[in-house]
């Protein structure tokens, strides 16, 4: 049986995407491996059986191209109304809070932020599949 452990993004400025994380989602790093040309840092948080690595190219300075491949993370939260004010209060980049639904079926509620990079990060009202 596979259990998924991490998953990783190219951030162009560490203290930045660190910064990021950790004021968004209270992800702290748990450990941090330097290397020649690179550096991986592993955030997690209290609440989180998954970590988020983030890959450091050093001498980097161009925005990596996030493609059209790119989807999102996805996190979910107790209460998605109240994070997306904090969000909005703390000035981070934060998309409208939306209700889906399948015709009258509550699918989810969320809204998108977007880290330093314009990665996009999902947050989900806790609740059905989601909980």
């Amino acid at each position: 049986m596979a259990k998924l452990v991490h998953s990783m993004i190219r951030v162009l400025d560490e203290a930045r995407s660190v910064a990021f994380y950790e004021k968004a989602f209270a992800l702290k790093i748990v450990e941090r491996l330097d290397f020649e040309t690179f550096t991986l840092l592993y955030l997690s948080g209290d609440e989180v059986g998954f970590e988020l690595e983030l890959t450091i190219n050093k001498g980097r300075t161009e925005p990596y191209d996030l493609g059209d491949g790119y989807g999102h993370l996805a996190v979910v939260v107790d209460n998605v109304e109240a994070e997306h004010a904090r969000f909005s209060s703390e000035g981070l980049t934060v998309g409208k809070l939306v209700d889906f639904r399948n015709g009258d079926v509550a699918v989810a509620k969320f809204f998108f932020a977007t880290d330093p990079d314009g990665y996009k990060i999902e947050v989900i009202q806790k609740g059905g599949r989601f909980g």
